[in-house]
């Protein structure tokens, strides 16, 4: 794997890395110090601009090994037509082993930089779904009059608005259902990934065994 390869699967391993850090259940108040200093801080301010360069390459990284995957795809068509032709020693031997290397290579790639870059947007969304979740916790706490803030005027005044109550529930539970979502879609990810890891590392064995034959 090459150095930019290398790292982009170190950026995709921490991504995994932060969105179970944003799965982790804390307490409210602790939560809303942390994402208010992510909010505020210059420092993650300038780290998420840096952030969307980064992503804008792993995007050309993306589209090059699309289309290394298409060529590639050409050559295994081109070299099975001539298999039928009669040709067979055109692909049989190292040159066959070369080309489904280099077809693997390419679909690791692509898959490599295609899960991070979905994952990054699936980070982005989560993050802005926790900042709306928290929002409408602080409104609900306001109008159940559980902020300490809070005064029994206040209260009495909620009292006649049972609808917007109710519906401010509503929104908070399809921001939960959301966020359930989004988990269950990551971890489908981290399924996904695995499954290619475990295929590479047979594909290097079987190249291995080949060579020592």
């Amino acid at each position: 794997m090459t150095l930019y390869y290398t790292l982009v699967f170190g950026l995709l391993m921490a991504e995994m890395a932060l969105f179970m850090l944003l799965l982790v259940p804390l307490p409210f108040s602790a939560k809303r110090k942390i994402f208010t200093f992510i909010s505020e801080s210059p420092v993650i301010a300038k780290l998420q601009y840096w952030m969307k360069i980064t992503f804008f390459f792993i995007l050309i990284l993306f589209v090059d090994s699309l289309n290394r995957v298409y060529r590639v795809q050409l050559e295994v068509m081109a070299a099975h037509e001539h298999a039928v032709k009669g040709n067979a020693a055109a692909v049989m031997g190292s040159e066959r082993l070369e080309v489904q290397a280099r077809k693997f290579y390419s679909q690791r790639n692509m898959y490599l930089c295609g899960f991070t870059l979905f994952l990054s947007l699936i980070l982005n969304r989560t993050y802005v779904m926790i900042l709306e979740v928290m929002r409408l916790e602080d409104k609900l706490r306001a109008y159940e009059g559980t902020s300490q803030n809070t005064k029994e005027s206040e209260k009495l005044a909620v009292a006649g608005k049972p609808g917007e109550l109710a519906a401010l529930k509503k929104k908070l539970e399809k921001k939960e259902q959301d966020l359930e979502n989004l988990q269950k879609q990551a971890e489908q990810l981290n399924k996904a990934y695995s499954e290619l890891s475990d295929k590479y590392a047979a594909t290097q064995n079987d190249g291995e065994s080949r060579k020592a034959r």
